[in-house]
């Protein structure tokens, strides 16, 4: 359930190519305790609100403690329960809290890493339809590569929190 006092519109962040990671002129969207996660499994909440508006390929888990990104597909994690400080944008980017109820949808080639999180931290994660997540280390050739897949990734069907008429289709141009 979007949470009625959610914000209408995501926090924005552009993070610039640092020679390793990539990033994305797209940038990274944050909805900030966007999802009221009473009345049921937190988990199952975001499962159901990704999947109803097209991202699918669902996981449960945390965010990896090492740098990476994802060079052929977009991603969105969803805050089931906890907090976390996540760094984004690569060594050179910035660290977010990120607690439960937050979303971020990251564009691909967004470099990711988790700097520290609660005992109870829990993600679910989702992508749009199309290739498969393939975890990219930030290496000279994995970044060579990256620089010809990122711009061929299509703009997803729909934002994953708002749907087809979301922040997202209008901010991913």
């Amino acid at each position: 359930m979007v949470h009625p006092h959610g914000p209408v519109d995501p926090q924005t962040f552009v993070f610039d190519d640092d020679g390793l990671v990539p990033n994305n002129r797209l940038p990274v969207l944050r909805y900030r305790l966007a999802i009221d996660l009473t009345g049921e499994e937190p988990e199952r909440i975001f499962e159901n609100l990704f999947a109803a508006n097209g991202w699918g390929d669902l996981w449960r888990n945390g965010i990896f403690d090492y740098l990476h990104y994802h060079a052929t597909v977009h991603e969105t994690l969803g805050i089931a329960r906890g907090h976390a400080q996540v760094r984004l944008g690569g060594d050179q980017g910035a660290t977010l809290e990120l607690t439960a109820g937050d979303v971020a949808i990251l564009p691909a080639g967004t470099g990711h890493q988790c700097l520290s999180a609660s005992d109870d931290f829990s993600v679910v994660g989702a992508y749009p339809p199309g290739p498969k997540m393939q975890i990219t280390r930030p290496t000279p050739e994995n970044y060579r590569r990256a620089l010809k897949t990122i711009p061929n990734v299509p703009l997803p069907p729909a934002d994953p929190v708002q749907g087809r008429q979301g922040a997202l289709m209008r901010l991913w141009k």
